[in-house]
């Protein structure tokens, strides 16, 4: 194999892949299209992405041939050439990896997860290739490079940095371990994520075991007189452990909740660290942690370490008088002074203190929240505030029957589109996401407009039922919005500037959240799915005085995982494997609150983002951070105030990479950001 990185980019694909057929022969492909034609997502086949996926193989590696062909290297024959070729990529593969997630039919799903990865292979190939890096280091080292304007300059030292690590400057030994790790790292996450997607597990209860489930989601999985069937997925967690009165019933359910995927999944996690850990100590590098932290804001482990203990030490005592609260209902309850709280309890003594304490019942809640109204409402606070318009696309080719299809508008032009795939089905990704398909760019004959996909997996109606939200859920419908109003907002030129820093990302979803904790935004379309009551302002007030109940231990919960998340990733030492079970346990003892790991139980077989999106945990501390001192702007100018809605859109939403997020943030601040409203907001001043 060695010989192949001798050759040229072309060969090396043409080599690997079936030819591709001409683009004349491809006019028919629906995933062929003219600028800003949507993809006629019902008519596309698996030939149809294969041939797709060939074509932008063969396209792009001829794109970067021409690249190193360059004599005289500049910022557009080299770095913007870069970018559409990146660019075209992108879309392929972004295109078959939500396939993957999303289709309804095998053979597309298995072929869209083939074309992901044939391309993430072309990657490996051309961000490792020295003839490339040659030209950039060329440019960079000339006065034309000294007088770009800083977003340009910004991309050039982005792109470069890109190529570095990914194993540019390597010998040739190295470079093919390089991509072996690689190609192994990708093959086990897909096999982690199709493992998860497809475990299929249910709970039966009859009668006595499913007393205290509301009546409405026992309609929904009922399957006899007094028998239920209910499917062990994201969307019935919420409503079983909250609401489930035999402590029988919580326990199963937690149970089986925790060890999806157990029996295939722990063994691709124990392999996934170690690939991990050997591709960073081949890119130099102690940990993986260390190197995957190196281009993001944190910049390296001793900074987030130092970042989640302050919050640790923090919010540690508020978690201690949150489970005394807990445990205090628990042995009321039992008639036991001595009661243990066990993990799958949690939830449950929440819930009843919400009830009796505050006469907050988040099931009544939930039949004020009908997805429909939600979304309306959601749609207005986001057109009204950032001056958008949502067109909804009445009989939009989409992939699936119950799929939505959108389209951005900003004074009459067209400023992007996004789908909505909101409820689980069998095989389809079964988490929440914001999912980039397109980003924007400037292209010669126009501006390609951005294109995102919500995907969710709420509950989803029935023939008697509207899918009816709880409040956390709303807030999950409007963290994931923001993601698409993120990637509608960008304007930019190049789209590999499209999207921020990955522990910032989350900083733009985050802020929307607070508008669902305002009665003045919420009334809008809080109302009564039978009745059309508005939902009652003193319900919402008890609401806002039980808001940090359990803060403190909710925070502890966060923390958790981010200590888990770094005890694999910078912590992890190969000639001393400490079982991943033991983690848990480890951290437990460490916290001193309560032993939350249930023996016999894996959560970690199930855990997307220890999977995929490794050393990001902590990110949403961090980025929450960030958020809260934001919002705290819109609470000095009016929650409703487009203007500085408009300013947030242009200074943050609309950024990426353009320039520093510090900087911008605290242009728009006015300040340098503290994590003062953070603390606030958990009750913590």
């Amino acid at each position: 194999m060695k010989f192949l990185y001798c050759l040229p980019l072309i060969t090396i694909v043409l080599a690997c892949q079936p030819t591709a057929e001409s683009p004349e022969n491809l006019i028919s492909n629906p995933f062929l299209i003219p600028l800003n034609e949507p993809i006629d997502y019902a008519k596309t086949t698996a030939e149809d992405l294969e041939e797709y996926t060939l074509l932008t193989l063969s396209e792009a590696a001829k794109d970067i041939e021409s690249i190193k062909a360059v004599e005289s290297p500049s910022f557009d024959n080299v770095f913007a050439a870069m970018d559409a070729a990146n660019n075209k990529m992108t879309k392929a593969s972004n295109n078959c990896f939500m396939l993957y997630w999303v289709s309804p039919d095998s053979l597309t799903r298995v072929t869209g997860l083939s074309g992901y990865k044939k391309i993430d292979s072309l990657f490996t190939v051309i961000y490792s290739d020295k003839g490339l890096f040659n030209q950039m280091l060329s440019f960079s080292n000339s006065i034309d490079y000294e007088n770009l304007e800083d977003y340009k300059k910004n991309l050039v030292d982005d792109i470069i940095d890109g190529l570095r690590r990914s194993g540019v400057n390597l010998d040739e030994d190295q470079l093919i371990e390089y991509k072996r790790l690689t190609q192994k790292i990708n093959d086990l996450t897909s096999r982690y994520s199709n493992n998860m997607n497809t475990s299929n597990e249910l709970l039966e209860l009859d009668e006595a075991g499913a007393e205290g489930l509301p009546e409405n989601f026992k309609e929904t999985y009922s399957f006899g007189e007094g028998k239920y069937q209910v499917p062990v997925i994201n969307a019935t967690n919420g409503p079983v452990m909250k609401n489930a009165s035999l402590e029988a019933t919580r326990k199963a359910y937690y149970v089986k909740f925790n060890n999806r995927a157990a029996d295939k999944n722990l063994d691709i996690l124990d392999t996934l660290v170690q690939k991990r850990y050997e591709l960073a100590q081949l890119m130099g590098h102690d940990t993986y942690a260390e190197y995957n932290l190196t281009p993001k804001m944190a910049k390296n482990p001793e900074t987030v370490w130092e970042f989640i203990n302050d919050l640790v030490e923090k919010t540690t005592e508020k978690a201690k008088m949150d489970l005394a609260l807990l445990d205090k209902a628990r042995a009321k309850d039992v008639s036991q002074p001595n009661a243990v709280l066990d993990p799958w309890d949690v939830s449950y003594y929440k819930n009843e203190l919400l009830k009796t304490e505050y006469n907050v019942d988040s099931e009544k809640i939930r039949e004020y929240l009908s997805m429909d109204d939600c979304l309306e409402g959601m749609f207005t606070l986001y057109q009204n505030l950032l001056g958008l318009e949502f067109r909804k696309v009445e009989n939009g080719s989409v992939w699936y029957e119950e799929v939505e299809m959108y389209e951005v508008f900003e004074e009459g032009h067209l400023k992007g589109r996004f789908y909505l795939d909101l409820f689980p089905r069998p095989n389809k990704e079964s988490w929440f996401y914001g999912v980039p398909l397109v980003d924007g760019r400037l292209m010669k004959d126009g501006y390609e407009v951005p294109i995102s996909m919500l995907l969710g997996n709420f509950t989803r109606p029935t023939e008697t039922l509207p899918s009816l939200l709880s409040h956390g859920e709303l807030s999950t419908l409007f963290h994931e919005f923001g993601h698409i109003v993120d990637g509608m907002s960008y304007g930019g030129d190049f789209a590999i500037q499209a999207n921020s820093k990955s522990d910032f990302s989350e900083a733009m979803s985050q802020i929307f959240e607070n508008w669902i904790w305002d009665y003045e935004t919420l009334s809008t379309f809080a109302m009564h799915y039978k009745t059309g009551e508005v939902l009652p302002k003193e319900l919402f007030d008890n609401m806002v005085r039980a808001k940090n109940i359990t803060s403190g231990l909710s925070a502890i919960n966060s923390l958790r995982r981010c200590i888990y998340d770094l005890n694999l990733y910078d912590l992890y030492d190969p000639n001393s494997k400490i079982p991943t079970d033991d983690i848990w346990k480890k951290i437990d003892k460490e916290l001193g609150l309560m032993d939350a790991f249930v023996d016999g139980t894996h959560p970690q077989s199930s855990w997307i983002h220890i999977n995929t999106h490794p050393v990001y945990m902590y990110g949403y501390l961090w980025s929450d951070v960030y958020a809260q001192d934001m919002f705290s702007v819109f609470e000095e100018n009016g929650l409703q105030d487009q203007a500085t809605g408009m300013r947030y859109r242009k200074l943050i939403l609309a950024n990426g990479t353009q320039r520093d997020v510090v900087e911008a943030v605290e242009e728009f601040l006015g300040r340098p950001s503290n994590n003062e409203a953070y603390m606030r907001g958990l009750g913590l001043e």
